[in-house]
């Protein structure tokens, strides 16, 4: 049984998750900003879960604070943005793993190392496709602009016809 801290601001997935964690015989904590993860975090947990994107705040900004409180914790970070650079900066600054959502409490008990994990449960053997990380990365700019493509295409550095021909494809799969 871990004691996991859960840093999640949507509150219907942190239950979600909180209560699948729940029934694999961990003990779950929930923070959904930055203020109550700071204070959650001084109760020493063995592992944290923390959310990239905390309602306009960075999970990256938040990570050195969390390890330094719980410098034994093993951290995971779990973003519906993923990209290959936030990963390298998360691992750079202590997490032990990173997953893209949705990813189930057994992928995130494997990543995290637990001993209670579902053996069957094995993380992906490769990272998302380049064609993935880009489309993730075309949809994280376009929702930070308000859904407006050419503040998007500006963003991006592209042309505006560029932009709409990449969002007219389907989601890649990997």
């Amino acid at each position: 049984m871990m004691d996991i801290l859960l840093v999640e601001d949507d509150a219907a997935f942190a239950a979600m998750l909180a209560r699948s964690l729940q029934r694999r015989g961990h003990a779950v904590r929930h923070a959904a900003n930055v203020a109550a993860a700071l204070q959650e975090v001084a109760r020493a947990p063995q592992a944290i879960i923390l959310d990239l994107n905390l309602g306009g705040d960075s999970g990256l900004r938040l990570l050195p604070q969390l390890l330094a409180a719980a410098p034994q914790a093993r951290l995971l970070v779990l973003t519906g943005y993923a990209s290959i650079a936030t990963a390298v900066e998360a691992v750079k600054l202590g997490a032990v793993n990173y997953l893209a959502k949705p990813a189930g409490a057994d992928e995130i008990l494997a990543a995290l190392g637990a001993p209670a994990a579902n053996p069957e449960c094995a993380l992906p053997a490769a990272p998302m496709s380049l064609k993935r990380v880009s489309w993730e990365h075309l949809q994280r700019v376009l929702a930070e602009h308000d859904g407006n493509v050419s503040a998007t295409a500006r963003a991006l550095n592209m042309h505006r016809r560029s932009v709409q021909r990449m969002l007219a494809k389907r989601p890649v799969r990997d």
